[in-house]
């Protein structure tokens, strides 16, 4: 399967959708019934899945042992802020007003391409970050991606 990829940047309406670039929505599989589950991401983001890659995303969290209590925590979080989104006729989804607070997003939002998944961040969050992690991008790549 071809995964998500590039970035853009679009304004969010009054009625707080975003458009998903048409070549990211290209990528969408039949199975996704074009209907995205967004969630609450890491470093102050939304994910959005595919829902073919929720589900199986949901099966992973299936195998967790709800006799671990990271686990648990694990599962609550993600599961509490998640919430299917159809696409709309233009191409945007609605974004869950708790998920825009959580990402501190307001008129502007950047959206990344991420191999299975969306992410939708406040672009200056977005810029905070990358300033944070700063690394020389050919030390990260040899690091990661050893072989």
């Amino acid at each position: 399967m071809p995964g998500f990829k590039g970035q853009a940047v679009y304004s969010v309406d009054a009625k707080g959708r975003a458009a998903i670039p048409a070549k990211m929505r290209t990528v969408l599989r039949p199975e996704a019934e074009q209907t995205f589950t967004v969630t609450r991401g890491l470093e102050q983001c939304i994910f959005a899945y595919p829902l073919d890659k929720w589900r199986d995303m949901e099966e992973e969290i299936a195998k967790l042992s709800a006799y671990d209590r990271e686990a648990r925590t694990f599962v609550r979080l993600t599961m509490m802020w998640a919430e299917e989104v159809k696409l709309d006729n233009q191409g945007r989804i609605g974004l869950p007003k708790v998920l825009v607070e959580y990402a501190g997003i307001q008129d502007k939002v950047l959206i990344l391409g991420v191999y299975d998944r969306v992410e939708i961040w406040n672009p200056q969050t977005y810029e905070d970050y990358q300033s944070r992690e700063a690394q020389d991008y050919e030390t990260l790549a040899a690091r990661v991606m050893r072989g």
